[in-house]
């Protein structure tokens, strides 16, 4: 199993940018010298909480900080941005990382952004089908493109000037593009084989409990026979929430667990926005009988943040791998550095003790099922 990071960060908004930007570029870059496989990063503009409002501006901003980690946009909100502009960014970066971006794109969650680019009530599945299929036309196809659809057009055909390079838009660094893949949040999610039809492979999200997670794969599956392809559990990325000590497992769960820890907050602004606002409840609840007023903060974080000495989380992890089903990535899912003597030692430990020891134990188990 490898280890990546997925950077969904929500820092105190009266926190000062500057000095939360710096902390989540410092992460990854650690994450980079740590080994870590991939990183994620993900995009807000309309969120205090949440401002890295460009994933592909921050990661440029890493980009020649950092060695052998691949860097992935976790995700690029599709209806929030013109499909021209995305085909010309993306392979920039792409460019620029020499074939270590990959490019996960969703049709974006935050209804405050959505609000403000215009979207709000649209249907933003079909714009962001839209988007992305102009996109692929775009890398695949010559100028002037010629591309028309209900949300978005795309043409040069007017202004071009192919003896001199104008009204042609940059193709990807990897051909015939980078490796696309989606953020998967519903249970049973039919977006999720959907992609894996088109090829692209999954993340589950970290906000989500495992008997969720685990209705992604057979999605999954489903998807990729509908492609002719092999659904290789190699290829599932799953994120969680995880903070890791030497060996104390009370200063653990004070961190992670309780009301004054940087988790405990990202629960409560995440809960505040999906239930409180957007009707997505069900994401915290093993059964719809469960009252709304049930899901709180400390019931969730609890319930959905791994966190103890390496011994105990290496035995949690592996718990939740029997639950969910074999993957090939785990995402340790970047949060607040309240402390980032702690934090720092977290992702040390994770990458260090916890990952060489959960993957001794897989490799036993597989020898004693042969």
């Amino acid at each position: 199993m490898n280890l990546g990071m997925f950077m969904m960060p929500l820092h105190p908004p009266q926190r000062k940018a500057h000095e939360t930007l710096q902390e989540d570029r410092e992460a990854i870059m650690l994450a980079d010298q740590l080994g870590f496989s991939e990183a994620y990063v993900g995009e807000h503009v309309t969120d205090l909480a949440e401002n890295i409002t460009s994933s592909l501006m921050f990661l440029c901003s890493v980009a020649f900080h950092t060695q052998q980690i691949r860097l992935g946009s976790g995700t690029l909100n599709m209806p929030n941005s013109h499909p021209a502009a995305i085909a010309a960014q993306v392979s920039m970066i792409d460019h620029l990382l020499q074939g270590r971006f990959i490019m996960g794109i969703s049709p974006g969650g935050l209804m405050s952004d959505a609000e403000v680019f215009g979207n709000f009530g649209k249907n933003r599945i079909d714009m962001f089908v839209e988007s992305i299929n102009m996109v692929l036309n775009i890398w695949n196809g010559e100028a002037p493109y010629n591309l028309e659809g209900e949300f978005f057009k795309v043409s040069t055909a007017r202004s071009m000037i192919p003896e001199i390079g104008q009204g042609i838009i940059l193709k990807p660094y990897q051909q015939p593009h980078p490796p696309i893949v989606v953020t998967a949040v519903a249970p049973f999610s039919k977006g999720v084989t959907s992609a894996a039809a088109r090829g692209w492979d999954p993340i589950s999200a970290n906000f989500l409990l495992p008997q969720w997670v685990k209705s992604h794969w057979p999605s999954y599956v489903e998807g990729c026979a509908q492609a002719g392809r092999e659904a290789k559990p190699c290829n599932w990325r799953v994120a969680k929430s995880i903070f890791v000590t030497d060996s104390d497992d009370a200063l653990a769960r004070r961190y992670a667990h309780s009301a004054s820890g940087p988790y405990h907050f990202y629960f409560k602004q995440l809960i505040r926005k999906l239930v409180g606002f957007a009707g997505r409840s069900n994401l915290f609840k093993a059964h719809d009988a469960i009252p709304d007023d049930q899901v709180t903060a400390e019931s969730v974080t609890s319930q959905l943040v791994i966190a103890g000495s390496v011994n105990r989380v290496v035995d949690e992890i592996l718990a939740f791998r029997e639950q969910i089903g074999d993957f090939g990535t785990l995402l340790y899912a970047g949060h607040d550095w309240l402390d980032p003597k702690l934090a720092k030692r977290s992702m040390r430990l994770m990458a260090e003790r916890v990952m060489p020891a959960v993957n001794a134990a897989i490799g036993a188990s597989s020898k004693r099922a042969a």
